[in-house]
């Protein structure tokens, strides 16, 4: 019998969300997704400093030796996301997603200039934009900067998006692809309800992914859809025939081990009906938002998430600046991951208190006890850390 994998990838299109090149050559997915998140933890693997390294000098080369360490690490972070993207892109045949700043998630003009930066990048290196899309958070001020994009051949993929109300936004905006949030809203009903399980048809995740679905299906929008942030087989099992799935690897090691039949769960041909088309203005927008608490507060915690992420980095790339440029180091970036990711203050950080994306918990959590101690992050950030913490 063919396994789940094998079988998902005959009515979804399968995509790999993570950083880590090896993966991506080892499921050869059609895309593959990159964040903040990923791209720190990809950051941390001894084999790919020679990438980070490269992005440190060319930034220092571009600005001049006068530039202030805090501008190289700004433009070299730019030309990191590019440089991962690009070699992402040797591996697979399709599309690889690169985010703007979350830190500009509520500026759409910076969100644009930022977005038009990174593409010019790619395409410096001969990239053209149909393999490129840019990843942006689904505010409205991202969603109306996408528009824009959009219409300049930007291709963009909408993130942290958790209400109907930014689906339909950005389905409105013309946008190419929005990646709906599976297990994030899982986690906030188990911590809202008390409850500790949902089966998977009943999971409030894959209920939002399948009414998003069936709603853009029904009124033909054409904004592709890719189910994202996944905790368990089950909810992959039910968002079969999604039209995108973007997947840890973890989780495709467990599809491509697992025989066992998959039926098509959504059809975009005959999509289960939906309820009568609305339109937002940003008004309506910010209205159902504030009455969707879950959606609300995930895309908040989102944002900060992968804003503290981009800061750790550049924390990181400040260090290693210093010592590629025979400076001091500084050997604090055990100490700051606990400060922003420890909230209750107990020396341990647990999956529902990490602000970063599952991906690193995970590749960080080398016990799977689902806690990660100081002694987890510092063996897994790898060499780079062992050089501050010798």
């Amino acid at each position: 019998m063919a396994t789940l994998l094998e079988q998902l990838s005959t009515m979804t299109v399968v995509v790999a969300d993570t950083g880590d090149l090896d993966a991506i050559r080892k499921f050869t997915p059609r895309d593959a997704t990159t964040n903040p998140s990923l791209i720190l933890a990809a950051a941390q693997i001894p084999a790919y400093q020679s990438l980070i390294d490269e992005a440190l000098h060319s930034s220092r080369q571009l600005l001049g030796n006068s530039a202030a360490v805090e501008e190289v690490v700004h433009e070299a972070l730019d030309e990191i996301c590019v440089i991962f993207g690009k070699e992402i892109l040797k591996i697979v045949p399709g599309r690889v997603s690169t985010e703007v700043d979350a830190r500009l998630s509520f500026n759409t003009e910076a969100t644009i200039a930022k977005a038009h930066k990174l593409i010019g990048l790619y395409n410096d290196a001969g990239i053209t934009n149909d393999r490129v899309l840019i990843k942006i958070a689904s505010t409205w001020e991202g969603i109306k900067a996408a528009e824009v994009l959009e219409k300049d051949g930007i291709h963009c993929n909408l993130t942290l998006l958790f209400g109907f109300s930014q689906a339909v936004a950005c389905a409105e905006a013309g946008v190419t692809l929005i990646s709906p949030f599976v297990g994030r809203i899982l986690d906030w009903y188990k911590a809202s309800t008390g409850r500790d399980s949902y089966t998977g048809p009943e999971d409030p995740g894959v209920i939002s992914v399948t009414k998003i679905f069936n709603y853009f299906k029904t009124y033909d929008y054409k904004t592709e859809i890719m189910g994202a942030s996944f905790r368990n087989l089950d909810e992959i099992i039910e968002l079969a025939g999604c039209d995108l799935l973007t997947i840890s690897p973890k989780l495709l090691d467990q599809l491509g081990s697992t025989e066992a039949p998959l039926m098509r769960k959504l059809d975009a041909v005959n999509p289960v009906a939906a309820e009568s088309q609305v339109h937002v203005d940003k008004e309506s927008f910010e209205s159902m938002m504030r009455a969707d608490r879950m959606a609300f507060e995930k895309l908040d915690e989102g944002i900060r998430g992968f804003s503290k992420a981009i800061e750790t980095l550049e924390a990181q790339l400040a260090h290693r600046l210093a010592v590629l440029e025979g400076g001091a180091a500084f050997c604090h970036v055990v100490q700051e991951i606990f400060m922003l990711n420890d909230l209750d203050g107990d020396g341990c950080i647990t999956r529902e208190e990490w602000l970063g994306s599952d991906a690193v918990f995970d590749a960080l959590d080398h016990d799977h006890d689902g806690r990660l101690l100081q002694e987890d992050v510092r063996s897994g950030l790898g060499a780079a850390l062992a050089l501050t913490t010798a």
